[in-house]
């Protein structure tokens, strides 16, 4: 009889370190059970993570690098704009000056917001208001995902309070929303508002707010990136709106009516004028002033950051504010991430390293190749197709030869000629507002980096069907040139292979070698691909993680990746004749994590990963490997019997 059947993520709890435990048991407790022992999450951080560890150790150089240009004692290296970056970032440490404005940087606009008289007068002015603050829906310009030659206007809801649609259903909901309410009043009030209206503005912002949590996407929703797809006539598109006058608004804000629009939820169109009308004009006051307060509050002085502390903390655990020199560098990184991720490439990213890791990932596209190949379940003339999307992969690494032409425009306004935080902050804005409507009748750039040289993570375009590795992830765990082959293959070889499995996942596999949305599947062959991806949802779904349970259908991309991204490793190590065993561990090992309650009720409302332990566990129980290295028995914890594990690439 067996001890354990079909763990899924192995035995025992994987929140809680177990020193001692057998692999055989539980592979992510084997490695990490020390690790989480030992590791103490920052006071001004919700967790500590693999990931989390390498980007403390970024911001630590950067930081002292920051302080230093500020100084004067180290000269500012020759990267356009980085000038600009490190003069807000003085400005952002200046806290006695910060704190000598108080609210006075905001007076004018929160002016302009309370004195906005009637839905008439919220009409005329909407154009006006989107330059600093929430609208209750969003456009945007991006690549056409059925011509990604081209550009093309997009149409949104608005983002809700709390992390999630699906965290209104939560135990934990009315509390936090209490948690806002008082500390929007208390924002409000600082800021020179009477009580009794700071009161009525904040009881009208949960009411909408409350309205638009019925009819915007969920986090599920959202994971499904083909369904944002819906092109729609821009008169039929205008003719959805009764009070809001949508036409004139385009006109003043992308001066002009495109003969379309894709309508990226189309069920908070349907509803748009349940939203958006007469009746409810003081809760749409309500709900600007108070997201506008919360948002501003950061860049004023350390009372209002401090007072505009406690939602964030509620939703977060996050013991401490982060310190205000830390926030200085977060916001100069924030808006010059491009510039700055440019200097840490340039800085502390080897010419070897980039080599190393180009050669890694043509070994990685070799495999899968060969894997795409091999495969038993699809059809010749979809692997084909397979293939010709994979050789027409664009590899980023590092970080980007020049820097996008938006930087060239932000200008900071130091305070000796009247700027303040606020006054760049909104600057910048407009700016990025302005220059994102001019691409719409521009060619799509494909040069463009989704990610800055310093941010510790990868990615997978499905529209410009590239991958980007930033220069901050390739290092230990994920890769070292000290390190064996087999240990990068555990650690950047799956990240390398996860990037180029999303061309192959649910929502990638529905884009072609050119980005464009369009079928080049056999009907025989998708069939089989939704069953395996289903396969994938089940076996996450509904994992117990601390406080939550998983939602299979909401992460299933990523792990779908995970999936391919693990498989492609093992058979490339296997292939040199590297060690399994040392590829395993380490796989264990990148997913480490430590992390508050809060924190993972969080972000697991609303991220499309699997928490770290789980990706880890659940990804390796499907290897049939890993049962032949450890010798695995029926009666172990990490036994999955062969017909539950999931194989797709």
């Amino acid at each position: 009889m067996k001890k354990y059947i079909a763990v899924r993520g192995g035995s025992g709890d994987v929140i809680e370190p177990k020193v001692g435990t057998r692999p055989q048991d539980n592979m992510y407790l084997a490695v990490n059970s020390e690790w989480l022992e030992k590791t103490e999450i920052p006071s001004d951080r919700s967790r500590m993570a693999s990931f989390d560890g390498i980007d403390v150790n970024v911001e630590k150089h950067l930081m002292a690098d920051f302080a230093d240009f500020a100084a004067g004692k180290k000269a500012i290296p020759d990267v356009p704009n980085m000038d600009k970056a490190v003069e807000l970032y003085k400005l952002a440490k200046d806290f006695t000056k910060r704190n000598e404005d108080g609210a006075a940087p905001i007076k004018s606009d929160l002016e302009l917001l309370e004195g906005i008289r009637d839905f008439s007068d919220y009409n005329l002015n909407a154009p006006d208001l989107a330059t600093f603050a929430s609208i209750p829906f969003s456009l945007s310009v991006e690549p056409d995902m059925k011509n990604t030659k081209i550009n093309v206007l997009n149409f949104a809801g608005p983002g809700t309070f709390l992390p999630d649609t699906t965290t209104y259903e939560t135990a934990d909901a009315a509390e936090l929303l209490e948690t806002l309410r008082k500390q929007s009043v208390k924002l409000l009030e600082m800021a020179g508002v009477e009580t009794a209206e700071a009161e009525k503005y904040a009881a009208d912002a949960i009411k909408f707010d409350a309205k638009l949590a019925k009819v915007v996407k969920s986090a599920e929703e959202w994971a499904d990136y083909p369904a944002c797809y819906n092109p729609m006539k821009i008169a039929d598109f205008e003719a959805k709106f009764d009070d809001f006058k949508i036409g004139y608004y385009l006109k003043e804000v992308i001066g002009e009516e495109p003969d379309r629009i894709i309508v990226e939820e189309p069920r908070y169109l349907d509803h748009v004028n349940e939203i958006i009308n007469k009746s409810n004009f003081d809760e749409i006051k309500g709900w600007m002033i108070v997201n506008f307060i919360n948002d501003a509050a950061s860049d004023l002085s350390q009372e209002f950051r401090e007072a505009a502390f406690p939602f964030s903390q509620a939703l977060s655990g996050q013991p401490q504010l982060q310190s205000g020199e830390k926030q200085a560098y977060h916001i100069a990184n924030s808006a010059f991430s491009e510039v700055i991720g440019v200097y840490y490439g340039q800085t502390y990213f080897g010419a070897d390293a980039k080599k190393d890791v180009e050669d890694m990932i043509r070994r990685m596209l070799a495999v899968y190749e060969e894997r795409l190949q091999n495969n038993s379940w699809l059809s010749e003339a979809t692997k084909k197709k397979a293939v010709v999307k994979l050789d027409a992969l664009e590899l980023k690494i590092g970080y980007p030869d020049k820097i996008e032409e938006i930087y060239n425009r932000l200008q900071v306004v130091p305070a000796s000629q009247g700027g303040s935080l606020y006054s760049n902050g909104r600057a910048f804005a407009v700016e990025e507002q302005k220059y994102n409507i001019e691409q719409l009748h521009k060619e799509v750039d494909r040069t463009v980096w989704a990610m800055p040289g310093n941010l510790v993570n990868a990615c997978y375009d499905p529209q410009r069907n590239d991958l980007t590795f930033p220069a901050a992830i390739l290092q230990a765990p994920f890769y070292d040139l000290k390190q064996d082959r087999a240990t990068n293959f555990g650690g950047i070889g799956t990240v390398i292979a996860h990037e180029v499995s999303h061309a192959f996942d649910n929502n990638g596999a529905q884009f072609d070698e050119l980005g464009n949305m369009t079928n080049w599947w056999t009907d025989e062959d998708y069939a089989e691909f939704k069953k395996r991806t289903q396969a994938e949802i089940d076996i996450f779904d509904g994992i117990e993680y601390g406080p939550v349970k998983l939602n299979g259908k909401q992460i299933v991309s990523e792990n779908i990746a995970d999936q391919g991204g693990l498989t492609a490793a093992v058979e490339a190590a296997k292939n040199e004749g590297d060690d399994l065993k040392k590829l395993f561990e380490n796989f264990a090992r990148i997913w480490a994590n430590k992390q508050l309650t809060e924190s993972i009720k969080s972000q697991t409302a609303v991220d499309v990963h699997a928490p770290g332990p789980e990706r880890a566990n659940v990804q390796i129980q499907c290897q049939d490997d890993f049962y032949k290295v450890f010798d695995v028995k029926p009666t172990d914890g990490m036994w999955l019997d062969p017909d539950k594990r999931v194989h797709i690439w």
